[in-house]
Parts: C-alpha cells; structure tokens; sequence
C-alpha cells in the first residue's frame, strides 16, 4: 500500500478493543461478547498492525499527541496484555501526550486501573450512561449504579486526575428529574469531563425494530445541557463538557491524520482512509489486509465544514465558495452564528446538522 510522506507531523493514534461484557442494546460498534478467548492473539496481531503503520504514516519519535484506547471494552483485556503495545509505542508518545482509556464500571476494577495508570494512561473514561437502575436494564448495561460510583471514586484512588463519564439521554421514558438524578450523581463525582449522548436507534442493534425507544425533547435536551454547563463544565462540542477538554476529541474535528488500530477501527492520512478487517478472526489471520479509500477534495472540504460547526474549532472562511460564504455571513446577521479572527463559529450545537446543510447545499 502507498502512502504519503508524513514526517514531521504530529499523529493521533487510536486502538479499538472489540471484547465486550455485554451487547447494549443502543450499541451499533465493532464488538463482542463471545470470543474472549481470541485476546492474546487479537492483541498480538494489534501489535503487528501497529508495527506495520508506524512505518507506513512514517511516524517519528515523538510525534504521537494523543492515544485513544476505546472499543468495545478496554477494560476487559488485562494491563498485561497491553504492556508490549505501551513498550513499542514509548518512543513515539510526545512527553506531554494525553492517553485515555475506555472502562466499563462493572470490569474496571482498582486493580486494572492502577496497572493502566502505570502503564501510563493518564485519563480513563467510564460508560456509564446513568444511575437508574431501570434505565439501566433498558439500555442492557452491565453495571449497577453503585458500581459506577464505586469504579469512578477507584479511578481517582488510582492517582487518574483527567476521569470522563458517559451519560445517555433522549431514551423513552426520560423524565426532567430522573435526568436530573443522574446529574446529581455524576457531579458528586470526581470527574472534570462529561459527554451527554442522544440515544440514536442505529441497524444492527436490539433496538433497531424499536425506534420508540428513542425520543427526543429538544426542550429537555436545553435543559439539560444548560444544567451541565452550570456546574461550570463548558462545552466544547456537540456532546461534550468539561473543565478539562479531551485533545483527542478536539484532534478529530481539527481533521487531523490519525492511526486507527484494530478490527473495525478507521485511520485518515492526506486524502485517503484506511480500514483494517472487521471481523475478529479476519484479522487475527491478517490484519495488514488493509483496505484504502481515496477522499475526494469536495468530500473533505464538506467534513471540514461538518466537524468544524460541531466543536468550538470554528469553520475557517477559506474553506468555503463564494455563495456558502455569503450564506455564513447571513447566519452570522441572523445570530446562529459569530464570525471572529476569519472563523465562523456556532452559536448552538443543537442546530449542527441544519446549518451546515443551508451553508453547503
């Protein structure tokens, strides 16, 4: 496969973990519960992809910002089997590098947390998506409300001061107080991060043949999000707050290149996009079977638009035709958006979607 030359560039990098401790029923990501007995050769052959894109992104020491550990669940696969992974990639971690991981409360014991941290991942988020018991059940989720609250106060016992909760809202049955329950019990927490998803009914899924499992108030959605931003957690984009902001989350809508490592997971270099296999097995048995695609310069030009709207990175002018300029500067007269140092920025995340379709269609 070819690539274009990166040197010099600084990379984020991003390794999937597809085991998981159950399938929530909301979950469309690349994930199982039923092939643990694959995670030493699942990690071996995620070693050899990774050794196989260092080259190829022609990464150099020191030019990875950020690591990504998601999935799936990372908490399911021991520090043990991720320390030759942290060995090889050492050399390339910036000195000040930001590397979170993804836990699940009911397997993120202290015990996995301390030997993460000593590893060297310094932030951990935890998806817990709330703490009523019953939501709970709905959604298929592992965990009790007290194990969350016990795993994310071991988070913090374990030296972790960057700690992120997943909350999900918009599902059927989603009252003002059970949301503001869950609040209650995410801020006595000791997190400085919080994303608040929207159930979204996706294929493939247990709630694909039940889309009245989502629903959606855009009144409550404002309070919600209102409530959040009180606690003093800013938002930074569509779905996250926090007193900390995550640099890997922000390096997305900055349309950075990144590595993408592991079955299901996706990397961009330049103009291409890189997809290693999906299935487990598939890529047990080879995981520099690499498909490419190419991106269209109007196809990327559109995603900048897209990201940058979603985020407080703002659309630079540049990127845009005359007639999706002269629109911009209509939504700025109109107050959705504001316009400073040559960026546009968004004025409400909520209304994302419809104002990149008036500016671009």
């Amino acid at each position: 496969m070819t690539r274009e030359n990166n040197e010099g560039v600084l990379m984020l990098l991003y390794i999937h973990i597809p085991f998981c401790d159950s399938k929530c029923s909301y979950c469309a990501f690349n994930s199982y519960v039923d092939k643990f007995h694959l995670k030493q050769a699942y990690m071996e052959a995620l070693y050899k992809q990774l050794q196989h894109e260092l080259t190829h992104f022609k990464v150099e020491e020191k030019s990875i910002e950020t690591l990504f550990i998601g999935g799936g669940t990372p908490s399911t696969i021991s520090p043990q089997l991720f320390e030759p992974i942290f060995d090889l990639l050492e050399v390339y971690f910036q000195d000040e590098i930001e590397i979170t991981t993804e836990a699940n409360p009911n397997s993120a014991t202290y015990q996995w947390l301390q030997g993460m941290k000593e590893l060297g991942v310094n932030r951990v988020s935890f998806g817990v998506q709330s703490f009523h018991p019953h939501k709970l059940k709905l959604l298929n989720r592992a965990h009790t409300p007290q194990q969350a609250k016990d795993a994310l106060i071991n988070a913090e016992k374990a030296g972790f001061k960057n700690i992120s909760l997943d909350l999900i809202y918009a599902t059927a049955g989603d009252t003002k107080d059970l949301l503001q329950n869950d609040l209650h019990n995410a801020f006595s927490l000791p997190i400085n991060h919080l994303s608040a998803y929207a159930l979204t009914i996706e294929q493939n899924t247990s709630f694909e043949n039940k889309p009245n499992m989502s629903h959606e108030e855009l009144h409550l959605t404002q309070w919600l999000f209102d409530s959040i931003k009180s606690k003093g957690f800013s938002q930074y984009e569509i779905s996250n707050f926090g007193t900390y902001r995550s640099k890997h989350n922000l390096g997305y809508w900055h349309y950075k290149d990144y590595i993408g490592a592991g079955a299901g997971a996706v990397g961009k270099l330049n103009n291409k996009r890189f997809y290693p296999p999906s299935d487990i097995e598939s890529y047990i048995k080879n995981p520099l079977n690499i498909k490419e695609e190419h991106l269209l310069v109007e196809d990327q030009r559109i995603e900048k638009i897209f990201l940058s709207l979603r985020s407080i990175i703002g659309l630079n002018k540049e990127v845009l035709e005359k007639y999706e300029l002269q629109r911009a500067q209509l939504l700025v007269e109109e107050k959705k958006l504001s316009y400073k140092d040559g960026r546009f920025y968004n004025n409400n995340y909520l209304l994302a979607d419809e104002i990149t379709l008036f500016i671009s269609s």
